[in-house]
């Protein structure tokens, strides 16, 4: 009989999961897994700081559909992890945490930093376990997939103690699960499916939000089809953006809180009524629209508002139930006034961006910044945001067209999230663009990461907005209060020179008429780039136009 070790057990159960990568800072306690994943052909991908390798695992499943996995070390490795499987927990995005830890054989003896993760992960995992036996870590890889991807998406967590990774197990007692999971799809009770389309069939002015339930499910081509059916105006949030391309003429950008106030119907679909949606209150639904919402998760239907109808299941064939039950009615969509009046305004209000669109002011206005980018972006690029002011231009302007090509932290507005989800956008779009947009503050937390672009060959281009402030704070208080108190970084800070420093393709843009000429050489360049782009500290989301210059206080 053949001995195998613990880490080519662990590699073995990954590769039977498809896993390509693994995203990792390197730890003792953890470096025989790296053996096996490199025996198996799985690729090793080593960041700077433990958070955004959890981070890319999350990119990863944002990107691809399926769990990434990150490895970190044993002690302050885990914990260094917590912000990124927060992020996951919150959004919620499937990802595998793997944890290191002390010898069982040596619990409660001081050993090198011992520490009971698993009790540490239960509140933000929706499993967390330890492996205790060596020839069973591909039944709790296994169990961790599992977890992570059955119902509700969401991080699962598995300490693997050192004594367990270097140990050693016969493998003909080895058990590797098959078939143990289903893809079957959790359909709409078609009691409430009923009651849905009879809502939808008294409605003249119906209009759609529709979340990041689409992207998990796989439904933008049921959304697209359900829009031009029922002939509604569409907006989209979080992982949503790109089910619909920017270009559809029922997609509104701008308009949404127009269509809000006027609609009697509004069908929320994987959206949940919480701050984005002034938490349901009047003064967001003013005309008190009926409202249907197609959750997946049932403990978010109703919540902060009451509705009509809540369907609780898998957006894709809800969606399809949905049509098939309209048709067979006999429904007519009430015609094309009502999108034509939504998206008239949604135009209206693009007009009125025109003049910072095109603004030739120094230092340079955010919104010129992103009208050049999104001019230069591939129909097909995938864009990241990691930020707070710097990126709500930027979800204000570029366009999006394709599921899963926009990626931000999601509710739990979580800075430092883009450089992990960026590498992961590379590795799984080979070929393709791939640019993140950094607040100069977000670019401080896990920008370090651009050296790991350098060094894995990944031609990310990064836009840094270097406004010298955590302006969605600063602005809003001196607004408030006159003043602002640890709110600013230095504008001097040349983020260009730290890239020059990693050896990538680096410049820094002043003069708003080089901004185009810029991004062109960094997307040309075929190596990872960075634009620090140094952009008006007094012009914020909140306030577009500028405000006078105000005294900063530290």
């Amino acid at each position: 009989m053949a001995e195998i070790d613990g880490g080519r057990l662990f590699a073995k159960a990954l590769r039977q999961e498809g896993v390509q990568y693994v995203f990792t800072l390197n730890g003792g306690h953890i470096y025989n897994l790296y053996e096996g994943c490199a025996d198996e052909g799985i690729e090793v991908i080593d960041f700077r700081h433990e958070q955004a390798a959890a981070h890319a695992a999350e990119g990863w499943a944002k990107v691809t559909g399926k769990p990434g996995v990150a490895i970190v070390t044993a002690g302050p490795g885990v914990t260094d992890a917590i912000t990124g499987v927060a992020n996951a927990y919150q959004a919620p995005s499937p990802m595998i945490l793997i944890g290191g830890n002390a010898a069982i054989g040596e619990h409660l003896k001081g050993g090198l930093q011992d520490f009971d993760s698993v009790t540490f992960m239960k509140p933000i995992t929706k499993f967390a376990e330890q492996v205790k036996r060596v020839e069973r870590i591909p039944e709790y890889v296994a169990e961790a997939f599992r977890e992570s991807t059955t119902g509700i998406p969401g991080p699962a967590y598995l300490e693997i103690p050192i004594d367990v990774v270097n140990g050693k197990a016969e493998e003909e007692q080895v058990r590797y699960p098959q078939r143990y999971r289903t893809e079957a799809k959790a359909y709409g009770d078609p009691e409430y499916i009923a009651r849905a389309a009879d809502v939808l069939r008294n409605t003249e002015r119906p209009m759609i939000l529709a979340g990041s339930d689409i992207w998990w499910c796989d439904a933008a081509e049921e959304l697209r089809e359900f829009v031009e059916m029922i002939d509604s105006p569409v907006f989209l949030n979080a992982m949503g953006r790109g089910s619909i391309p920017s270009d559809h003429p029922n997609l509104g950008s701008l308009g949404r809180r127009y269509g809000l106030v006027k609609s009697d119907t509004v069908l929320l679909i994987g959206t949940p009524i919480d701050f984005r949606l002034g938490y349901g209150t009047e003064n967001m639904f003013p005309q008190n629209p009926k409202l249907i919402e197609i959750m997946m998760d049932p403990a978010e239907i109703g919540k902060n508002r009451d509705v009509e109808v809540g369907l609780v299941g898998d957006t894709k064939p809800i969606l399809r139930q949905l049509m098939d039950h309209l048709h067979d009615t006999g429904y007519r969509s009430p015609g094309k006034a009502w999108v034509e009046e939504v998206m008239t305004e949604d135009a209206a209000l693009k007009a009125a961006d025109e003049p910072m669109l095109n603004s030739t002011d120094t230092p340079i206005h955010p919104m010129r910044v992103m009208k050049e980018l999104r001019d230069i972006l591939d129909y097909d690029a995938t864009v990241i945001g990691d930020g707070g002011d710097f990126v709500t231009f930027a979800a204000r302007v570029l366009g999006i067209n394709r599921p899963g090509h926009w990626l931000d932290p999601g509710s739990f507005g979580c800075l430092g999230a883009g450089s992990g989800f960026a590498a992961a956008a590379q590795l799984a779009r080979p070929g393709k663009q791939v640019c993140i947009i950094y607040g100069d503050g977000a670019f401080g937390l896990t920008g370090f990461d651009i050296e790991t672009y350098v060094r894995f060959n990944l031609p990310i281009v990064s836009i840094v907005g270097n406004n010298g402030a955590w302006n969605q704070t600063t602005q809003g208080v001196l607004r408030r209060g006159g003043r602002a108190l640890g709110t600013y970084l230095s504008q001097e800070t040349d983020y260009a020179k730290i890239m020059e420093g990693m050896g990538g393709h680096s410049e820094r843009v002043t003069d708003p008429e080089q901004l185009r000429p810029a991004m062109e050489r960094a997307f040309a360049s075929g190596k990872a780039a960075l634009i620090d782009v140094v952009t008006d500290p007094d012009v914020s989301y909140g306030n577009m136009g500028g405000r006078s210059r105000q005294q900063r206080q530290y």
